[in-house]
């Protein structure tokens, strides 16, 4: 889990050094920050009795509200940076009742690239990224159907993000910022059926299920 995340964040890194050193006295560079509301799902699976009397077969981070920070570093139009996000969500499961267990946050960090259309002087500049890093859930505490203490363990997983908006700059140094973010995170596959093929014979293929995470955010923006 940990060796997923500091890789993400590593490569982010290296990508915002080669970058600064790409683009050297003509680079400007952007710090933005943001909050908003997360539209999220999870995954579903085999459902398992719980204590209660009832089986459950699915979890789900709740909607809920969510914050992210932006340092990005700009040529005339490309943008290339690193952005973290935050929910904090509720963890909640599903079958023959709902429940929430407990707080779950879910955070993101990404590198991206970016591109931003007008001059760099516009007073409005709409804007899209995509990049690729992790998402981590947070362990859960919660207390058991017999009244026992009990944290499920975090975990952390491969993930893109991708998204749109608009910067608004009345300022010359200073503006604001709203947009929309997805980020779909690979969790697991299940049995799909078989796939054949006349040269390589029949196997198995997987049924992939993402978790996701819709962003619906707006910020401030300082630039330099």
């Amino acid at each position: 889990m940990k060796t997923v995340l500091i890789r993400s964040v590593l490569c982010s890194l290296v990508l915002l050094s080669l970058t600064a050193t790409q683009v050297g006295a003509q680079m400007r560079v952007e710090v933005a920050g943001g909050v908003g509301w997360t539209i999220s799902d999870g995954v579903s699976g085999s459902g398992v009795p719980a204590g209660d009397g009832n089986i459950y077969n699915r979890v789900d981070p709740k909607d809920s509200a969510s914050f992210n920070l932006r340092l990005g570093l700009l040529e005339e139009h490309t943008e290339f940076g690193f952005l973290y996000g935050r929910q904090l969500s509720t963890l909640e499961v599903a079958g023959t009742n709902r429940k929430e267990v407990g707080d779950m946050a879910v955070s993101t960090y990404h590198g991206y690239f970016g591109y931003n259309w007008f001059a760099p002087e516009a007073k409005l500049r709409p804007y899209v990224f995509f990049g690729l890093g992790a998402t981590n859930y947070a362990g859960v505490k919660f207390t058991s159907a017999l009244g026992q203490p009990r944290e499920t363990s975090g975990e952390t997983q491969f993930s893109t993000t991708m998204g749109f908006g608009v910067k608004a700059f009345p300022h010359n140094n200073f503006g604001f910022q709203g947009g929309m973010r997805w980020t779909p995170t690979y969790i697991k596959s299940d049995p799909g059926g078989y796939w054949c093929d006349p040269y390589w014979g029949c196997y198995m293929v997987g049924d992939a299920q993402y978790s996701n995470q819709l962003e619906f955010a707006g910020g401030v923006i300082a630039r330099f």
